[in-house]
């Protein structure tokens, strides 16, 4: 029986330091690869990913819409690199960001949490804005398999303000009901709970009070997308320790030299951990 998901992040944290590299195989970083955008360039880039970082960072996050963009070869692509990150000793985070009711969600979380589905990880991205209830199927599945969940709370593109920001009758945002939610599913959870949320590293002061969390905090945005160590002390504040920063293009960039990837995620993870 797997431990669960929150004890074994915090003990792969305190390893390898607090950084969460994504694998994001998107067409234009194909090219700038030299990489041909089909199947056969897509596996190229993400098992060159995998052997640059697996082995060194805490956790690895393959953007899921991007291997499934090649059907039934990109997702055997995906399954591939589940599975050797895995034996590399990082923790997967599969970015999927499902969100449906009933056994539609409950389908899905089979695909991505149960016993011996190939697509499984160690955590996935799931949305939480059909309400919270629609995701117990993946919760529930995940609490018993030991995985884990990243709950979208507050994102950062300016589409999601009209939602996430939506205030209801007790003054209540919407993001923060989803932060509440996320915290009673966590509790009494040592060291951490397993139930952790998204919430983006350029939102500025966004009035969540994520005290009560503890979770794990999923923090897009870090190195290109803009997000500064100022950004994540404004964004966070007391809550830093739990949070873990995710970095995709300011890493991949440096690509496809392996040993320039590995260096440039060493980089991050060490200007993480002193700011963390």
């Amino acid at each position: 029986m797997r431990a669960p998901f929150g004890a074994r992040l915090t003990e792969r944290v305190a390893e390898r330091g607090p950084l969460c590299v994504g694998i994001d195989p998107h067409p234009g970083l194909l090219t700038d690869w030299g990489l041909t955008v089909d199947a056969a360039g897509l596996e190229r880039f993400a098992l060159t990913c995998v052997e640059a970082f697996a082995g060194e960072v805490a956790v690895v996050k393959p953007q899921s819409a991007f291997f499934e963009a090649h059907g039934s070869r990109g997702v055997a692509v995906l399954e591939r690199v589940l599975a050797e990150t895995a034996q590399a000793g990082a923790l997967t985070l599969l970015d999927v960001k499902r969100g449906d009711i009933g056994t539609t969600m409950a389908a899905y979380a089979q695909a991505y949490l149960a016993e011996g589905s190939p697509l499984a990880a160690d955590a996935i991205t799931v949305s939480p804005y059909l309400g919270f209830g629609s995701l117990d199927p993946a919760l529930d599945l995940a609490g018993q398999t030991g995985r884990g969940i990243f709950v979208l709370a507050l994102t950062s593109n300016p589409e999601g303000a009209s939602v996430q920001r939506a205030v209801d009758t007790t003054g209540r945002t919407t993001a923060q009901a989803v932060v509440d939610a996320a915290a009673a599913r966590n509790a009494g959870s040592v060291p951490l709970g397993s139930v952790g949320l998204v919430v983006g590293a350029t939102v500025g002061r966004s009035g969540l009070d994520l005290s009560a969390l503890n979770g794990p905090l999923l923090a897009p945005g870090f190195g290109a997308q803009g997000a500064t160590a100022a950004d994540l002390r404004a964004v966070f504040g007391d809550t830093l320790p739990a949070v873990l920063p995710a970095s995709s293009r300011d890493v991949l960039r440096h690509g496809p030299d392996v040993a320039a990837l590995r260096a440039a995620a060493l980089r991050t993870g060490e200007s993480v951990a002193q700011l963390l």
